[in-house]
């Protein structure tokens, strides 16, 4: 039970506890609200049906609506021949006054359909395949996104020919400085064209990597794309050493699920590769770069071609005077701007040890090096190798930061958590338990849907669990011993 507050729990032994719902997880707490839900709505009787991102918007039933007009029609032209033309009018009367209410009930179920919200758990799914590099959590109104804005399963820079001297420097976009993704969002009345004049500063969307995407367009208003400007991978640094992407981030299907978004705009909606969310193929996208799903929720889609993924900001947003979304998250130089180096080509980008990297380039014929490393206090050293010498440069910037887990996944590594493989699965998974996971030990294995239905229970270890006649979705899979309780995230697509 949840009442004013208070989780309400009963005991094995038939003990009722309670604790306050602030005590739980982010996790946990979500996967109360959604049990109370359901079983409000079953008191109430209703049937219920979830979805990974639900809707207000009702299928508006066109048959009805044609099948009324053309009655009302009729009823016009009857009384047209049947009677006299001074009581014609009348009926002319009842005639607008149908098609008034015909407009207000579009109108209704139009204004239905601009106000969604997105279900944070079915969110937090297209990222858990890049964790631990990016950190999710959520409030009421935004779904939160920490990150280094570095990635992690390619590399960087290489096959840049327009270069503006700017290296990947990992940034803090954590604790307040996170990306702020709305929960609520609603479709603009007027979208906004992502455009040079529009979203010139700052990203319009976030990876599910953790890396932010920009506008096609740089802040000099050429398309970086065509520019020569991104690497391999549709990416670059910014002017404060940012890493981000100016295209859509097509590539990150090699890591996780063709049926989950790779990015989401910063006006809530999500962006797909060219398959819809339901893994047919993408059906065709209006003048935004989108359309609406068969959930009645709108989505933008990824292409090789421009606008490459957004073509008008769909949801409303806010555009502050230097033309970027707020709220946003920022990055933080700690050197000069550089400067356009005409006909270098970057050749490579390495790690340079645990705390910085060695960019390769070619000029002129010429190997050129900018080996560059800070300290945890702060320090950055670059060291800029040319065939004629070295020339070092340091500067004070901020202190690297890392990035914290939720209390509760720090919880479960300290008690040695378990892993899924593959997650996302599909016909099946495995199970591998730490050091500190006893496999005599383990007196259940279940796993609840979303919903909170349990739709797997096994009494002992199992290494691999059949999940063929699972539907699409987000689970959790519990694991008990005889002393502790274990969860994680699954992903069925």
């Amino acid at each position: 039970m949840l009442k004013e507050g208070e989780v309400f729990l009963e005991k094995s032994n038939s003990e009722t506890v309670h604790y306050h719902l602030n005590s739980f997880s982010n996790l946990d707490q979500e996967f109360i609200k959604e049990r109370y839900a359901i079983i409000q709505k079953q008191n109430e009787s209703i049937v219920i049906s979830q979805s990974q991102e639900t809707s207000s918007y009702t299928t508006f039933d066109y048959k009805k609506i044609i099948g009324v007009f053309l009655f009302l029609v009729a009823v016009w032209a009857f009384s047209y021949f049947i009677f006299q033309r001074q009581q014609l009018k009348y009926i002319t009367y009842l005639l607008l006054v149908g098609l008034a209410s015909i407009g207000y009930s579009f109108s209704a179920n139009y204004l239905r359909r601009i106000n969604s919200t997105t279900n944070p758990l079915s969110m937090d799914s297209a990222f858990v395949p890049f964790k631990p590099n990016v950190v999710t959590r959520w409030d009421n109104s935004f779904f939160y996104v920490e990150s280094k804005g570095i990635p992690t399963t390619h590399a960087m820079m290489t096959g840049i020919t327009g270069w503006q001297q700017q290296v990947p420097i990992p940034q803090c976009y954590i604790g307040n400085n996170a990306w702020s993704i709305p929960l609520n969002p609603v479709v603009a009345a007027v979208p906004v064209p992502v455009s040079p004049a529009h979203f010139s500063r700052g990203a319009i969307a976030v990876a599910v990597n953790g890396v932010a995407i920009f506008n096609p367009y740089t802040n000099t208003g050429v398309d970086a794309f065509l520019d020569g400007q991104l690497d391999n991978w549709g990416g670059h640094c910014g002017r404060a050493d940012d890493y981000h992407y100016h295209t859509a981030p097509l590539h990150l299907y090699g890591s996780t699920s063709q049926k989950l978004p790779i990015a989401y705009a910063l006006d809530g909606f999500a962006v797909y590769g060219n398959l819809e969310p339901d893994g047919s193929s993408m059906k065709v996208l209006d003048a935004n770069h989108g359309h609406y799903g068969t959930n009645g929720v709108y989505h933008y889609h990824g292409s090789a071609a421009a606008p490459y993924m957004i073509g008008n900001m769909v949801g409303q947003i806010t555009e502050d005077t230097t033309h970027q979304i707020i709220p946003q998250a920022s990055a933080n130089p700690i050197r000069p701007a550089g400067t356009p180096l005409k006909g270098a080509v970057i050749t490579g980008c390495v790690a340079n040890g645990n705390n910085g990297y060695i960019l390769s380039y070619t000029l002129s014929g010429q190997t050129y090096q900018v080996s560059y490393s800070w300290t945890s206090n702060g320090v950055y050293s670059f060291n800029f190798i040319n065939p004629g010498g070295t020339t070092t440069s340091t500067y004070n910037g901020f202190k690297p930061c890392a990035l914290v887990q939720g209390v509760d996944e720090q919880q479960q590594q300290s008690l040695g958590r378990f892993l899924i493989y593959p997650n996302p699965a599909n016909q099946e998974f495995v199970l591998q338990f730490g050091k500190d996971i006893d496999k005599r030990e383990i007196s259940s294995i279940t796993i609840y849907s979303s919903e909170g239905k349990m739709v797997y229970n096994s009494s002992s270890y199992t290494q691999k669990i059949n999940t063929s006649g699972f539907a699409k979705g987000v689970y959790l899979v519990f694991v008990r011993t005889t002393n502790r309780l274990y969860s994680e995230k699954l992903v069925i697509d």
